[in-house]
């Protein structure tokens, strides 16, 4: 970490400190690349509209968790001296939880709530131990309870199944999402370019389980199944063109402009918050590749064609979300496209898995096409203040 002042700043310029993403916060992700690609296995196990609200529900768990140290590591080193033991402990944790995941509803409902408690208990901790700024002290002191409620929520949804227990569920991440928005952002700094970059890796990561998924669905090399797999790669690519060519770079010029209790709320909203959504899209997204690879002339089953299309729609919609936020302004073209892909779904379980994935890859390919043709100008100039 470095503090830099240029040549031409004058003393009352404020110049702030900036670090990259460290090797131990990656390191960290790798446990929750496997939680992902853990949740795509519990829905495709189980293809029902219960199975698919089920791993939903565990993915905003974990990312929940993952937000929160996200946020800690921004505030803190990590590779400081007792929290690197700390942080390898959560991810002990996280583990186990990543390992509970298939079960998460079932057998396996108590291993993976008291993994959890113990992840979000040594996030506090580890946040109480090594901060030293009396604002950032009370920030967390006054977040704690919601951050330590609703895994216990989860505990006692453990000894609960069926409708009841998916109550809890929510319950839980509506203390946990709702405890964390009403505290306020007050107290909290945020290092912009790092954040920026966390939440973009962890979207690749994302990405990195839908082309897991091509692996996985594709059981014997036919000309469907390599021409689905291409198609699939073909969706891949273009969701990470649509985030990282343009749009990345606005949020996070964005994030740099804000100052103060404004940047920590644009943070927690454009971040915390709206790239959730994306991540679910993907997840959505590699569960319907894995299926369309498995049968790529049959049609889609309703699950996993909602999965497929709906997956890509709500990526869309989160930057969408993403763009009001930052910017204030609707982004038309992506709209239209969302609501097409949504509205694939449908026709979807009745022609071949292959001609839906073909579509799909047409759609986001002209989409790309039209946005690159019609914003030439403001994209060059954009790319050009990158390079």
């Amino acid at each position: 970490m470095a503090t830099t002042t240029p040549a031409s700043a004058t003393p009352d310029e404020h110049v702030e400190t900036e670090h990259r993403v460290t090797p131990l916060e990656l390191f960290f992700d790798l446990v929750f690349v496997f939680a992902i690609t853990q949740v795509t296995g519990l829905m495709a196990a189980h293809l029902t509209w219960t199975g698919l609200a089920q791993g939903l529900l565990v993915l905003v768990v974990l990312w929940e968790a993952w937000v929160a140290y996200a946020w800690l590591t921004n505030t803190i080193a990590p590779d400081a001296a007792g929290a690197r033991l700390i942080v390898l402990a959560a991810m002990g944790a996280m583990l186990i939880v990543s390992l509970a995941v298939p079960e998460a509803f079932d057998e396996h409902a108590l291993l993976f709530a008291l993994a959890y408690v113990a992840v979000r208990t040594l996030h506090v901790a580890l946040y109480l131990a090594h901060t030293k700024d009396d604002a950032v002290h009370d920030a967390v002191a006054r977040m704690s309870r919601p951050l330590l409620g609703a895994p216990l929520i989860l505990v006692a949804a453990a000894f609960t199944d069926g409708a009841l227990q998916a109550a809890l569920w929510v319950l839980a991440l509506a203390v946990d999402i709702g405890g964390v928005y009403l505290s306020g952002p007050s107290g909290w700094t945020v290092a912009a370019g790092h954040f920026a970059e966390r939440h973009g890796l962890i979207i690749i990561i994302a990405l990195g389980e839908s082309v897991v998924a091509l692996g996985a669905g594709a059981h014997d090399l036919s000309v469907g199944v390599v021409v689905a797999a291409v198609l699939g790669l073909v969706v891949a690519f273009a969701l990470w063109w649509l985030y990282f060519d343009v749009v990345a770079v606005v949020a996070e010029r964005r994030l740099r402009r804000a100052t103060g209790v404004e940047r920590a709320r644009l943070a927690r909203d454009s971040y915390s918050y709206l790239h959730l959504p994306m991540v679910a899209g993907v997840v959505l997204l590699a569960l319907g590749v894995k299926k369309t690879l498995a049968h790529v002339e049959d049609p889609l089953k309703a699950v996993a064609a909602v999965a497929l299309c709906g997956g890509i729609a709500l990526y869309l919609l989160g930057h969408i979300a993403f763009r009001l936020r930052n910017v204030h302004t609707l982004n038309r073209q992506r709209l239209a496209v969302a609501v097409v892909c949504f509205a694939l779904a449908a026709p979807a379980t009745a022609i071949p898995g292959l001609a839906t994935l073909a579509i799909l890859a047409v759609l986001l390919a002209g989409l790309i096409l039209y946005e690159a043709i019609r914003f030439a100008e403001a994209r060059a100039r954009i790319r050009a203040h990158l390079a």
